[in-house]
C-alpha cells in the first residue's frame, strides 16, 4: 500500500497475526541526519570555546575574551539542544521551530567562535579548531536560512505530523488486531467446551 511523500507500508505475516511494516520517509531521514551534523558541529564549537575560555582565564591575558567565550558556550549549548527539537525548548522559544530563526542563531554562534582569534601563533591547533568549527556551523546556518526561505522547514513539520498520525493509526490497528485474535481464541475455546456436552 503506497502512502504519500514517498512512504509505503506493507503487511508481513508473523506468528501472532498480521503486522504492519512502514518504511521511513527519506526526506525526514535526510533532515534528521542534517540535524545530527549540526548538533555535532555545535558541540565542537562548545569544546573550542571552552578551551579558549580556560586559556584566557589561566593566562590572565584577556579576561574579557574568556567572558565572551563563556557566553558563546551557553548559546552553542542552546543551538545543540534546539537540534533535538525537544518540546520544552520549542514551547518557550517558538522562533526555533522556524529554520530561518534557527539558522540565524547558528550563524551568530559561528561568528562568536571565530571572533577575537589569537594570531600570535602561541596555539595554532586551537586556531585551526576555531576555524573548522566556525565555518562548519556557518555553513549549517546558511543552509538552514536558505531552506527556511524555501519553506523546507514547513514541509518537514508537515511530514513529521503526518508520520506521527500514521504511527498512531498503525498502533491502533495493531491493538484492534490483537483484540480480534483474543476474541477468536476465546470463541474457539468456548466452542470446544460445548461440543463434548452436545455429544453426551
Amino acid at each position: 500500500m503506497e502512502g504519500g511523500g514517498g512512504e509505503s507500508s506493507e503487511r508481513s505475516p508473523s506468528g501472532s497475526g498480521t503486522r504492519l511494516r512502514v518504511r521511513p520517509d527519506p526526506f525526514l531521514v535526510v533532515c534528521r541526519c542534517f540535524s545530527v551534523v549540526t548538533a555535532l558541529t555545535a558541540i565542537l564549537c562548545i569544546v573550542v570555546n571552552v578551551l579558549s575560555a580556560i586559556r584566557s582565564f589561566k593566562d590572565g591575558s584577556d579576561i574579557f575574551n574568556g567572558i565572551f567565550r563563556c557566553y558563546a558556550v551557553l548559546i552553542a549549548i542552546f543551538v545543540a539542544v534546539a537540534e533535538t527539537e525537544w518540546g520544552f525548548v520549542t514551547k518557550f522559544w517558538k522562533v526555533l521551530e522556524y529554520w530561518v530563526g534557527r539558522g540565524m542563531l547558528q550563524i551568530f554562534v559561528a561568528v562568536m567562535t571565530r571572533a577575537f582569534p589569537d594570531y600570535t601563533g602561541a596555539n595554532e591547533e586551537l586556531i585551526l579548531l576555531q576555524n573548522i568549527a566556525s565555518y562548519m556551523l556557518l555553513a549549517c546556518g546558511v543552509l538552514y536560512v536558505i531552506s527556511g526561505i524555501l519553506c523546507i522547514g514547513f514541509l518537514k513539520r508537515s511530514r513529521q505530523q503526518k508520520e506521527i498520525s500514521r504511527d498512531q493509526a498503525i498502533k491502533d490497528l495493531e491493538e484492534l488486531e490483537r483484540r480480534r485474535e483474543e476474541l477468536e481464541h476465546l470463541l474457539r475455546k468456548e466452542l470446544n467446551t460445548r461440543q463434548p456436552r452436545q455429544e453426551k
